[in-house]
């Protein structure tokens, strides 16, 4: 049975002023389980991940900020969110969801987590709304444990997974892939190990086009015995930053042409969120979900 990590305090951690679109963290299980995709046998919840796993990946001085609510002004500034109790313990949440999730597609080809792709975060800070590196610190977890030798991220949400890609940047077992907007945040991109910046107006075509050529030429060059998936909705037409032009359907494509890929090479791949910021909350469920079916479906 496909597992789906998911704990309330995803959403209901979140400040007042930014629950929209993150009101989608509640909203994604709920259609799921309304439709009849999913039962409750499907999810599950966390404890918090533990300090000594977060410190294989993050400085030891920003986990203690975090922990004890002392960020800089100017360090809140450039996580997005003001800093709370609730907040770090959500990120804490969401990494533990991520490494078990890990365990469950070892088992299983994939595991979902309802959040998490928090690829914005460095080792010594947080930026744009992400805290913890839930991918990188459950990547560090898998090589310490030994249950991966190669791991490669494969990141197509619209912002540039810059700090992966920094976190990353001298350790040739974690192999980072990421594919955004030229033209987007973060305006200072960090070098993965493979950068596909897109031009804005991307459309479909194109875009599967070139996904599928990246998979071609990364599997048999990374080879991966372990995958992360941060499957980013922002690439939508309708998003309010993404300057891409991908329609949903063209979105679940993305979706099941990463799947059945995987699946056919037989390699586990554990998925995340990532952005969606379209106007309407309805869209971002929407295309979200359909990246819950189409892992259900085709495994």
């Amino acid at each position: 049975m496909i597992q789906i990590a998911y704990h309330p305090l995803y959403a209901h951690a979140l400040p007042a002023g930014h629950r929209f679109p993150m009101e989608k963290y509640e909203l994604i299980p709920a259609q799921l389980l309304h439709e009849g995709t999913i039962t409750s046998e499907n999810l599950f919840s966390m404890d918090e991940v533990s300090d000594t796993v977060v410190l294989l990946t993050h400085d030891a001085e920003y986990v203690q900020k975090l922990k004890t609510q002392t960020l800089t002004a100017a360090e809140e500034r450039k996580i997005g969110f003001p800093q709370s109790p609730a907040l770090t313990k959500r990120e804490w949440l969401i990494t533990q969801g991520t490494i078990l999730c890990c365990y469950s597609a070892l088992q299983n080809g994939i595991a979902l987590n309802v959040a998490g792709g928090t690829h914005h975060a460095f080792k010594d800070h947080g930026e744009g709304f992400c805290l913890l590196n839930d991918f990188a610190v459950a990547a560090h977890y898998l090589l310490q444990q030994k249950l991966a030798k190669q791991i490669l991220i494969i990141d197509v949400d619209v912002h540039q997974g810059n700090g992966t890609a920094s976190i990353f940047n001298t350790h040739p077992e974690v192999f980072t892939f990421s594919m955004h907007g030229a033209h987007n945040y973060p305006f200072h991109k960090e070098i993965s190990d493979i950068d596909l910046p897109l031009a804005d107006g991307t459309d479909d075509k194109l875009y599967l086009k070139l996904l599928q050529e990246a998979l071609l030429f990364l599997l048999p060059t990374v080879k991966p015995d372990f995958i992360f998936y941060l499957s980013g909705v922002d690439i939508l037409n309708t998003d309010k930053y993404g300057k891409l032009n991908i329609s949903i359907a063209g979105c679940k494509k993305r979706d099941e042409l990463v799947f059945k890929t995987l699946k056919q090479q037989g390699i586990p791949v554990v998925v995340a969120m990532g952005g969606g910021y379209s106007p309407h909350i309805r869209t971002i469920i929407e295309a979200h979900c359909n990246t819950f079916r189409t892992a259900l479906h085709l495994y």
